[in-house]
């Protein structure tokens, strides 16, 4: 009997009524099984240093989550992968220079994944009710508290075991501090670049550095239909067109030069495939509809550029998505399907 009283049960819900077998919990840890090839790269060429940084945000995230809601006597809800995934997120936008203990510096990938979680998360009221993407957040606040140890990138080396690397600069930086023509200079010619920023042969945080890694992620999520090429597509699009206007400048005096830019090294350099396809499609902090998301993708492209070539950051996707977090809820209140059958309500005339 109770088998067919649950068969026949009528369920009364507003709309949207979807019927399908994804959870919030599947969703959570394909996300985090999509970031393994970058996270695996990253560990490829910066070693075990890498592995730790990224372990501990992880830990750390988790331990938040739980300890926070056993003290509130909350439901635990770890299990779901949302805390895992913001640990994971956090530790693949730092550098893994940050694992070291003279000077010690292990404390800032806690100081970190505790904002991220807690503050940024929690004191909102958990999943589904943050405004701005946790990860992100907790990045922006150790990059204004610590913005030294947070820019110290290591040379990339396959030796895993090594503790010791060399500093140097990613390739954002040089372009911004010393022109496209020390890049050249730097990797030999604009093939070897491009193949070297494609596979992940060079400074930066660790999850962001091999670009194909997060391709092939970004295709996974894609092809399960985690997300949309709305958000994605119009964010690089945007980036490419005004890096190509805007982007090139003379090697001899410095004065833009209009449409020659290399979109290519702008598209493969930097957070813009880590951001683009696993950030800024946060399903809680963009716009639910799809025109909403192709405006959040251009706002988050074009303040991408604006950042990186007349700010006084080399690298601006962080600063882009917070922001654009934003206008979220605006922009899809301006975007506001109209409800099939209903009849404007006309205003009387006094």
């Amino acid at each position: 009997m109770e088998a067919i009283k649950k068969e026949h049960e009528l369920i009364v819900a507003v709309s949207p009524h979807v019927k399908s077998e994804e959870t919030v919990s599947r969703i959570m840890w394909s996300v985090n099984l999509s970031l393994l090839p970058a996270v695996v790269m990253g560990a490829y060429f910066f070693g075990i240093k890498a592995v730790l940084v990224v372990s501990l945000c992880i830990v750390t995230a988790v331990l938040s989550e739980y300890i926070f809601e056993r003290a509130l006597k909350r439901t635990v809800t770890i299990n779901d992968g949302s805390a895992f995934l913001t640990g994971l997120l956090l530790g693949m936008n730092l550098p893994a220079s940050l694992w070291s203990f003279s000077p010690f510096t292990i404390h800032v990938p806690i100081i970190g994944s505790f904002v991220a979680v807690i503050i940024t998360k929690q004191l909102f009221g958990g999943l589904g009710y943050n405004v701005f993407n946790p990860a992100l957040i907790g990045r922006a606040f150790l990059l204004i508290s610590f913005p030294r140890l947070m820019t110290i990138w290591t040379e990339p080396s396959a030796a895993f075991l090594s503790f010791d690397a060399k500093t140097t600069a990613t390739p954002l930086g040089i372009m911004k501090e010393e022109g496209v023509g020390k890049l050249m200079e730097v990797f030999g010619d604009k093939m070897n670049l491009y193949t070297q920023l494609l596979v992940g042969h060079r400074a930066g945080s660790i999850g962001e550095v091999s670009a194909l890694a997060l391709l092939i992620g970004a295709s996974f999520l894609l092809f399960r239909r985690y997300i949309t090429w709305h958000i994605p597509f119009s964010f690089l699009g945007t980036a490419a067109l005004l890096a190509w206007i805007f982007g090139g400048k003379d090697p001899a005096t410095g004065k833009l030069i209009l449409f020659s830019g290399d979109p290519v090294v702008h598209l493969l350099s930097g957070g813009l495939l880590l951001g683009a396809f696993f950030m800024a499609t946060d399903y809680v902090t963009c716009p639910t509809l799809k025109k909403g998301q192709i405006i959040f993708g251009i706002g988050c492209g074009t303040l991408t550029m604006l950042i990186r070539l007349a700010g006084g950051y080399p690298e601006g996707v962080m600063f882009a998505i917070l922001i654009m977090n934003c206008f979220a809820p605006i922009i899809d209140r301006g975007f506001r399907t109209k409800v099939f059958g209903a009849v404007k309500a006309k205003e009387s005339k006094k």
